[in-house]
């Protein structure tokens, strides 16, 4: 069996491992995009390192578009395969998947037209202008490849691989994908085989926090001889997560009740605006969210609440008691969803204090963006970072220390706001939360060898540390294509 290391190699995006077995199967885990350079990153997302064709199967842990945003793609250039996932991974992938479409779209026009202004006199033939990876009708087909099982359920990807998904706590639909995959060479009937030739190899993708507002703990997974896994905050620690409620209370009202500003929340559309939106109904709920308006301005995150609520039993036993007497765990009455464009420009010209969540999370793109741009100047307004941002992103860029200006939208302003941050909301473990979950999880002595990815160079190198002296051993941090052989 190898294992090809091709996205969110010592870095936090892009994720695709390829498994070629010994029988000639070729399984990917993940199909990430590449995310936050722009058109910066339109080379290394056309660049998959493989021929989709070639590809049996796809095995996706959960919906983030760093993790599927290019199965749209790969069906597009010959991929005929199934992918397997959750329900609630398919749920909110058809959702994801053509919004990502239409941002493309909008980023591929607005490139061209740049393109064009700068070459008005084009040679004759020559090509200057990029068109998207993919479009609405690449995502309907991609859609129809999606096969689902629920947790916990051992199940046959072919004869000789089988697959058990395991709640990863880290979003809804997040899945631990532990395989099992027999090594004896093609044509062998699986059944009756001795264990000894059956090589467990366990993919965490991100692994969420032992305590969640909107989501269960991770659950413990099957023992492993192979572990590939994540190092988002490898190098970190969190705020406890019972400060998260007090904490985000506090801004809003410094900002909103003193201040008289707005308090504005870059936040993902997908598991990380849930999460601020149920805080605050808690608040509301217990009489303490000082009587503003709060907006959730995203379509996206509208419509991706939605599918929450069609999963009640696959969020947190805190939301189960909510339930028992708040039916909407996810709506109170000076909240609004808003998803016409024309209220969302409204919301630029409001004084009065108010809450205003929107995506993206990173602000580089999105409705948030805008509202940053005509709010960053503003001394009495507050934004709040939320979640993690990669370094290059406007979102890791307005969080420099003695920042005084910055550029949004080729405009410099200057940077009058608060700008804050909360780590308790990161659907991420920290270093220690992972690896508490990975030695409840696993004998660590049984643990063969453990590849560290989905981290930033420093991230991961400090995450291998960790995972030393908690007794793990042969621990590799791969760089980008690396092959190995199992």
């Amino acid at each position: 069996m190898k294992i090809q290391f091709l996205g969110a190699t010592r870095e936090v995006t892009g994720s695709k491992h390829l498994i070629t077995t010994d029988s000639g199967h070729r399984i990917l885990l993940d199909c990430g995009m590449y995310q936050g350079k722009g058109m910066e990153t339109d080379a290394a997302n056309r660049d998959l390192g493989f021929d989709p064709a070639t590809l049996d199967c796809v095995v996706l842990s959960h919906a983030h578009i760093d993790h599927s945003g290019l199965i749209p793609y790969i069906v597009k250039m010959g991929f005929k395969g199934d992918i397997y996932c959750t329900p609630a991974t398919r749920d909110l992938c058809a959702l994801m998947l053509a919004d990502t479409a239409f941002i493309q779209e909008q980023d591929v026009r607005t490139y061209n037209k740049k393109i064009d202004r700068q070459n008005p006199h084009k040679e004759r033939g020559k090509k200057y202008k990029v068109e998207p990876l993919y479009n609405q009708q690449d995502v309907n087909r991609a859609m129809k490849h999606f096969v689902t099982y629920g947790y916990d359920r051992r199940f046959r990807l072919f004869d000789d691989v089988l697959l058990t998904f395991t709640n990863s706590g880290h979003m809804l639909g997040g899945a631990i994908c532990s395989l099992e995959i027999y090594e004896g060479g093609s044509g062998l009937e699986v059944s009756g085989l001795g264990e000894k030739r059956w090589k467990r190899l366990t993919y965490t993708s991100d692994i969420g926090r032992p305590k969640s507002h909107i989501l269960p703990s991770p659950q413990l997974f099957p023992q492993c001889d192979y572990l590939i896994c994540e190092s988002t905050y490898g190098d970190r620690l969190h705020d406890a997560p019972e400060a998260t409620e007090e904490q985000l209370l506090g801004i809003v009202e410094d900002t909103c009740v003193y201040r008289k500003g707005q308090l504005l929340i870059p936040s993902f559309s997908v598991g990380r605006t849930q999460e601020i939106v149920y805080v605050l109904n808690q608040l509301y709920n217990d009489g303490r969210l000082p009587h503003i308006p709060v907006y959730v301005d995203s379509p996206m995150s509208t419509n991706a609440t939605q599918i929450f609520r069609m999963y009640p039993d696959e969020l947190s036993d805190e939301v189960q008691d909510t339930l028992r007497f708040d039916p909407d765990p996810f709506g109170f009455n000076t909240l609004r969803y808003i998803t016409d464009i024309n209220e969302s420009k409204m919301l630029n010209h409001k004084e009065e204090p108010c809450i205003i969540i929107s995506a993206s999370g990173m602000l580089e793109a999105g409705r948030i963006k805008h509202h940053v741009a005509n709010h960053i100047s503003d001394p009495r307004c507050t934004i709040l970072i939320v979640g993690y941002c990669e370094p290059t992103t406007l979102g890791a860029r307005i969080q420099q220390t003695g920042l005084q200006w910055i550029s949004i939208f080729g405009l410099d302003r200057r940077i009058k706001a608060q700008i804050t941050k909360i780590e308790s909301f990161s659907g991420h473990g920290d270093y220690q939360e992972m690896i508490d979950y990975l030695t409840r999880s696993l004998e660590v002595k049984d643990v063969q060898r453990v590849f560290v990815v989905h981290g930033s160079e420093e991230a991961a190198g400090a995450y291998k540390d960790h995972l030393q002296e908690a007794g793990f051993r042969n621990i590799e941090v791969p760089e980008h294509g690396e092959e190995v052989v199992l």
